[in-house]
């Protein structure tokens, strides 16, 4: 019931928020671009969101600020993809499909990460999960990807709520992620997060961020996480996972509430 009592909160608070339109964010473009992960409860981003709307807008798209994600994820049988980042290989590779539940558009998308740790993603556009094979995939897969599609099968779906914003300088973009599901397509098991938000900061390496002195201030740092991934460790015990055991411990600690009052009086 607290959970949903701050969920509804932070719900109501994005009404302070200015608008932003899809076609002003696809005009963003950062550069020289740095993306930086934080985990943080939502307590603390209650508070993030507060001191965050006089410098930021909402992104809002048919009414909604707080847009539904539904995302499934491929991978091989032997689960390579998730194996190469259990490894510890900078060199790695995701692709899944994604629909943006409000708009029932849904993707194929191709994300590569090379050894700098910078991240590049391709997509195309796609009818169902069913229908990849009459849809131009092989062709998609061919040009970006290192798997066929024959080798591909759905192994980890997530469903979660997502918040961006964009600061007015339109120097940098933001992600909240929060209530956060998972559901492992091969054993059939669950997985949630209720109590977590994650945060992904997109910007502009030359410039400042407001929003990253606000999460100093409120002692949140900067923290990997990775959705298959963590979905994979948390919906099945049998997978070879004590690179991550470090990361669900940080995550754990992440979830626990802080006070309010504390946290307000150290902005």
């Amino acid at each position: 019931m607290i959970t949903e009592e701050i969920l509804k909160d932070i719900e109501e608070m994005l009404d302070i928020f200015g608008p932003v339109t899809l076609e002003e964010m696809s005009g963003i473009r950062l550069m020289n671009r740095t993306d930086t992960k934080y985990l943080l409860p939502l307590e603390t981003l209650a508070v993030l969101l507060h001191y965050a709307a006089a410098d930021y807008r909402v992104q809002e798209v048919a009414g909604e600020r707080n847009i539904v994600y539904h995302t499934v994820y491929l991978d091989t049988v032997d689960k390579a993809m998730y194996r190469a980042h259990q490894n510890g290989r900078a060199v790695r590779e995701k692709i899944r499909v994604r629909t943006y539940v409000a708009s029932q558009l849904t993707f194929l998308e191709v994300k590569n990460k090379n050894n700098k740790g910078r991240t590049d993603k391709r997509r195309i556009r796609i009818t169902a999960l069913d229908e990849l094979s009459a849809e131009g995939v092989d062709d998609f897969l061919s040009l970006y990807a290192w798997y066929k599609l024959p080798q591909l099968s759905p192994q980890l779906e997530n469903r979660f709520q997502r918040i961006t914003l964009v600061n007015r300088a339109m120097t940098e973009r933001l992600t909240i992620d929060t209530d956060i599901c998972f559901r492992n397509l091969v054993n059939g098991n669950y997985a949630a997060l209720p109590r977590l938000a994650v945060v992904e900061l997109k910007r502009d390496g030359r410039t400042s961020s407001p929003i990253r002195d606000i999460l100093s201030r409120l002692h949140v740092h900067p923290a990997g996480f990775s959705k298959y991934c963590m979905g994979c460790v948390l919906t099945d015990e049998n997978l070879k996972q004590n690179r991550f055991k470090p990361k669900v411990r940080k995550m754990r600690r992440a979830e626990i509430p802080r006070n309010i009052e504390t946290l307000i009086n150290s902005i």
